[in-house]
């Protein structure tokens, strides 16, 4: 009789054990397109990602690469004070999108030019992503904003 009790529980744990792996597995492949690593305009210059991956990229618009093309298309750089990424967008800009101010942009990196499907701007004058504030200080160009 216990022998047929501990068949029956090493069982139970077996499938418990196997049910868990399954799920983890499941959600990290459900999670795979989710998940979009932030990296500084050094990162990338000192390692550029591979073709198609997708990622964010924040710092500081740069001041004169403001461009507006035909159409939607917007060219600018953004930059952390120690590298700088030329950047293409097409589309609508947020309205407190401008020269010298924090954006964050989501796209891929082209080997020259990275290619933004999405664009964030700061949500006032004050406000700018944690990540960008860590690489402004991490480059040693990061001014806290005047407190009123």
């Amino acid at each position: 009789m216990k022998s047929l009790k501990k068949k029956r529980r090493v069982q139970v744990i077996v499938v418990a054990a196997v049910a868990l792996v399954l799920s983890t597995a499941l959600i990290g492949y459900a999670m795979r397109d989710g998940i979009n690593f932030f990296r500084s305009p050094s990162e990338i210059v000192a390692d550029p990602p591979g073709p198609g991956e997708v990622f964010r990229i924040g710092g500081l618009v740069e001041a004169g690469t403001l461009v507006r093309g035909s159409g939607a298309e917007v060219r600018f750089a953004v930059t952390d004070g120690g590298a700088s990424v030329p950047v293409s967008y097409v589309g609508v800009l947020p309205d407190l999108f401008g020269e010298d101010q924090g954006m964050v942009g989501l796209g891929s990196y082209d080997g020259a030019t990275f290619r933004a499907t999405e664009i964030l701007a700061k949500h006032d004058e004050s406000y700018m992503p944690k990540e960008v504030v860590d690489a402004l200080k991490e480059q040693g160009v990061y001014q806290a904003p005047d407190a009123d």
